[in-house]
């Protein structure tokens, strides 16, 4: 059977080399008799597994030593609670900018534990741009400053990191991570759900500096509270065990074949200019995103009629490309481009498009 083009927002493709490497380890890991799935996370040979998968993130990622890798759940979503409940303990203030539906969400998570400020907003044009900073707004004794790095449904990124200061920065960067270099030692905290880049769904990996940690408040539950996973190694509970190992895979394809987030980059620049050339040529369809702010990862497009963009939607269904619909609050599509997505995928679907364009343009 072929395989789809699959431009879901997540859960994503994979790499079809990790999706054959656990097919053939599924019944047997290493002759251990056993599949991962079934496979105690007090093992040794588990332990080996979520030890190796953190010591090549922290490779390929070159994250300094003086920050903790954590393997969590409970997807991004529970992270919007975690770091106000861990880091918003000093003065007890935040800043947040509002560039989409999960930093909207995060910052009105945190603001039921703590005085936080939208510091800028990009609502007023359905987050299609990055919004210009006045650090003028930025609160010099705040206890994070918090972006979402990549605006999944919006499909904007931020070139270019705030100057916070001493004050640190906390980002979201789900949809964004492996997908080039990043400078961790900018961040006082980043996390992600592993399924867009990471992984399968199910895997949610915090990098925090570790001076954030020890600092949560008293009423934080013991689940939720960074100190208990720095203590225990990510197993203070089983784990996503078989998740983690996925990402365990995906890493290795990123360090072995790919050539680590400087190869991945390249690629991802010449799918998203594959597409985003397409669009700017377009009489038919348009990016909906300030040129300056376009994100690697998610590209949203429209052709101005929703009877065509439903059409071009079934259309592209059909001839095997999924999940090209755009988000409920955005309509229209978004091809949603992860490091697993080949450039042949977005070759194909550009063909598509100019032949859709030229039957009903």
């Amino acid at each position: 059977m072929a395989r789809a083009y699959n431009f879901s927002a997540g859960p994503s493709m994979l790499p079809e080399s990790v999706l054959a490497k656990a097919a053939s380890e599924m019944l047997d890991y290493q002759g251990t008799g056993e599949s991962v799935m079934e496979m105690s996370h007090r093992s040794k040979e588990y332990q080996a597994i979520i030890d190796g998968c953190e010591a090549l993130l922290r490779e390929v990622m070159g994250i300094p030593d003086n920050y903790k890798v954590l393997f969590l759940q409970g997807g991004a979503s529970s992270q919007f609670a975690m770091v106000p409940m861990n880091l918003m303990t000093g003065s007890g203030k935040a800043d947040f900018v509002i560039t989409g539906q999960w930093a909207t969400k995060a910052y009105k998570e945190a603001s039921r534990y703590g005085d936080c400020k939208a510091v800028a907003s990009s609502k007023d044009k359905t987050f299609s741009y990055i919004p210009k900073l006045d650090p003028a707004e930025f609160r010099t004794d705040a206890d994070y400053f918090h972006i979402c790095l990549n605006n999944t449904i919006y499909g904007t990124v931020w070139h270019e990191l705030p100057d916070t200061g001493s004050v640190p920065l906390v980002a979201d960067v789900s949809s964004c991570i492996l997908s080039e270099p990043i400078d961790v030692s900018r961040f006082g905290l980043l996390y992600a759900g592993a399924q867009k880049n990471m992984g399968p769904a199910g895997l949610t990996v915090v990098i925090v500096r570790e001076d954030l940690v020890g600092k949560a408040m008293e009423s934080t539950p013991t689940m939720f509270n960074y100190q208990t996973h720095v203590d225990n190694g990510s197993m203070f509970n089983t784990p996503p065990t078989y998740a983690i190992y996925i990402c365990k895979l995906v890493l290795e394809w990123l360090k072995n074949e790919v050539g680590g987030l400087a190869g991945m980059k390249k690629i991802n620049e010449k799918k998203a200019g594959l597409l985003y050339d397409f669009l700017d040529r377009s009489k038919l369809f348009k990016g909906t995103v300030a040129k300056e702010d376009r994100s690697l990862m998610n590209i949203p497009f429209v052709t101005g009629s929703d009877e065509l963009d439903a059409k071009f939607v079934s259309e592209a269904k059909a001839a095997g490309f999924l999940n090209l619909k755009g988000h409920r609050s955005v309509g229209g599509m978004r091809a949603s481009i992860y490091n697993a997505m080949p450039v042949e995928g977005v070759e194909k679907l550009v063909a598509l498009m100019a032949k859709f364009e030229e039957a009903n343009g």
